[in-house]
């Protein structure tokens, strides 16, 4: 699917796209179930391929679309939302107006980020209008061609996990550089971050209201949870950063026949023993699995992808 707009100008290949970064829009449902009210904060990045070639090269601006209006119509879309939508149904929502109201426009790549804002309990009854800030954000991305050909994907961004034991990293490359010591007995700890494509290829497979995207985020983020932790009193053991992190992919795939691929970043992000001493006391702080000491850096890097081989019968 095409992801730049490429033409030739005196001899030389020419590349180009503009939008409108960091749209931040924030929309209040108030008939919600219940008569409860529904509010989220998303922050739109909107990108499109379009001809307005002329703008480059003849200084001819009658064929673009101006980053300003791409702002508005952010807000305008918003307000038409009369009823509650998905972030991935907001952005397809406007990759469809862009790519259909505008001729010259031949692509829309919408990305979204949504602000985590959950709904508060007081005295374990859900509070009608009432939210707080939570951690990990929903994401996507939605790509959509004029002529129909669509991408969207999921994801997940700022998923923090630690698990104090049921941990270890060994049998790894030793040479002259190495001081770290194999163990069986560690903390883990990341930030985990994922994005998974779902099968839609064109904008006719897709159906307003039977897509359940916040159903299927929701879920897919449970699985992957679920998987880091294991269950709950036994736990799983995870015997490097990598195995866990496919562990978790091949669990997404194995769950949703929906999701054609999935790709994870997991930072390695380490809390460090602590043991102190000195010349007139030996051991001041001995550890014994208990006491850490917390970094943000450096932190290890791993991440993967993994996808489904398409059968070409």
């Amino acid at each position: 699917m095409a992801t730049k707009h490429e033409e030739q100008i005196d001899g030389f290949k020419f590349e180009q796209r503009h939008g409108k970064e960091r749209v931040r829009v924030g929309r209040v449902w108030r008939s919600g179930e219940n008569g409860r009210h529904v509010f989220v904060e998303w922050n739109v990045s909107i990108s499109l391929l379009s001809d307005c070639i002329n703008a480059y090269v003849r200084a001819d601006n009658s064929d673009i679309v101006a980053t300003d209006t791409m702002k508005n119509t952010v807000y305008v879309k918003a307000k038409e939302c009369s009823e509650q939508v998905s972030v991935e149904e907001f952005a397809i929502i406007l990759a469809k107006h862009f790519t259909t109201f505008y001729q010259q426009v031949t692509t829309a790549i919408i990305k979204i980020v949504e602000k985590p804002w959950e709904r508060i309990s007081i005295d374990g009854q859900p509070h009608d209008h009432g939210f707080k800030l939570g951690s990990e954000r929903h994401t996507t991305e939605v790509i959509l061609n004029k002529n129909g050909a669509l991408r969207v994907t999921s994801g997940v961004d700022g998923l923090a996990l630690l698990k104090t034991t049921q941990s270890g990293f060994e049998g790894f490359i030793r040479d002259q550089n190495t001081i770290l010591p194999e163990t069986r007995e560690r903390m883990l700890a990341t930030e985990v971050s994922a994005s998974w494509r779902y099968y839609f290829e064109s904008l006719s497979s897709v159906s307003n209201k039977s897509l359940g995207f916040t159903e299927k985020y929701l879920n897919v983020k449970k699985v992957l949870v679920d998987t880091f932790f294991g269950p709950p009193k036994e736990g799983v053991y995870s015997p490097s950063v990598q195995a866990t992190l496919n562990y978790m992919a091949k669990a997404v795939l194995g769950r949703f026949p929906e999701v054609s691929s999935i790709q994870l970043r997991m930072p390695n992000i380490h809390f460090l023993p602590v043991n102190l001493s000195s010349k007139a006391n030996p051991v001041i702080v001995k550890f014994e699995d208990d006491v850490y000491l917390p970094t943000d850096e450096p932190h290890g890097s791993i991440e993967a992808s993994l996808s489904r081989i398409q059968s070409k019968m």
